[in-house]
């Protein structure tokens, strides 16, 4: 596959660029075995339907037909669970998960 160039513009992330290398969701490390799909997360209110709100040109829109999302604010009644489970992004940054 040759490789695609993304650039981010989001409110976390300003002209980040990647290349995707692989088939959207496809060839994974043989050990990488989620239990839900982006789409089925995002269904269920994942992080109070905040994560993701302001990214949807990077992904695939089937992911967000059934999407619970927010785009104000962190909204825990939208969340699976009913509860504020989430880190704020200060904590992200801090970890270098982001």
């Amino acid at each position: 596959m040759k490789p695609v160039r993304v650039e981010v513009n989001d409110l976390m992330q300003k002209r980040y660029v990647y290349f995707r290398t692989k088939p959207m969701g496809r060839a994974f490390r043989s050990d990488f075995k989620p239990q839900l799909t982006p789409a089925q997360m995002l269904a269920l209110g994942v992080f109070g339907g905040k994560y993701m709100s302001d990214c949807r040109k990077e992904f695939p829109a089937s992911w967000f037909k059934k999407a619970k999302l927010c785009r104000q604010r962190h909204d825990a009644p939208l969340n699976f669970f009913g509860v504020n489970a989430s880190q704020p992004l200060s904590v992200w940054r801090r970890k270098g998960w982001i």
